[in-house]
């Protein structure tokens, strides 16, 4: 649980997809560093409700090869995620190959009973980022 509230803050919130998504646990040494968990949204999409790193372990590639397994475990589907606007993280999906489709106006404000500030933002929206099956395809051949 406490790697599910690094990408999480809320335990309610994370027991809302929990019971109905597929958990990966990453390991360093022994030790779990990274998390990710997704849920079977329809027969075509794929969502990543949870990717979290420790503080320690960030920045060595660890949530990109943690996207990439859950990706190539579903190929030809399209996988979409919410996320704040946190400037570093939407550099880091971005990245990864996800793209904007849309937001959910106040989602934070509404669903969570305390201010999330990451990065000295506060989250308010949630923006929705999606990745097709074609650029999948276009990710794996360039690694």
């Amino acid at each position: 649980m406490d790697l599910l509230l690094i990408g999480d803050e809320s335990e309610k919130m994370i027991m809302r997809y929990l019971g109905r998504g597929r958990m990966w646990v990453g390991f360093l040494n022994g030790e779990p560093v990274a998390v990710c968990v997704a849920t079977v949204e329809s027969p075509r999409v794929i969502e990543v409700k949870n990717l979290a790193v420790t503080a320690d372990s960030r920045r060595k590639g660890l949530g990109r090869k943690m996207l990439r397994h859950v990706e190539s475990v579903f190929p030809g589907r399209t996988f979409q995620l919410g996320t704040g606007e946190t400037p570093s993280t939407l550099r880091f999906y971005n990245s990864c190959g996800y793209r904007y489709s849309h937001r959910l106006p106040d989602f934070f404000r509404l669903n969570y009973p305390f201010p999330i500030i990451e990065e000295g933002v506060e989250l308010r929206d949630m923006v929705y980022l999606v990745k097709s099956p074609e650029s999948l395809e276009i990710t794996r051949s360039d690694a």
